[in-house]
């Protein structure tokens, strides 16, 4: 069972627009936290995939980071929504989004 805290790192996951990506650090900002990696822990352990789009979810240098079914894979997912990388970085700075609402 999801902790409070997850629920809402997966409610602010969900806002994340397909063809963008955002950073563990906006969600955390978003919730009033510095808790980078908590965020990371809960999308790691998110069992609402694909209805809770955690593969969305970038470090702040657009480095894709951390994903249960592997880098390649969370690759593979964005570049099908359009996004573009290069050696497992977000090429595009304009699809990251760094503020959460």
């Amino acid at each position: 069972m999801p902790t409070k805290f997850q629920n809402k790192v997966y409610e602010l996951c969900k806002k994340v627009p397909k063809g963008k990506v955002t950073t563990y650090k906006a969600i955390a900002q978003a919730m009033n936290s510095k808790a980078y990696r908590a965020v990371g822990q809960a999308l790691n352990k998110n069992p609402y995939a694909p209805k809770v789009p955690c593969h969305r979810v970038v470090n702040s240098q657009g480095h894709l980071h951390g994903f249960a079914h592997g880098l390649k894979k969370k690759a593979e997912m964005l570049r099908k929504e359009g996004i573009k990388i290069k050696n497992n970085k977000i090429i595009d700075k304009k699809t990251i989004i760094r503020k959460i609402k």
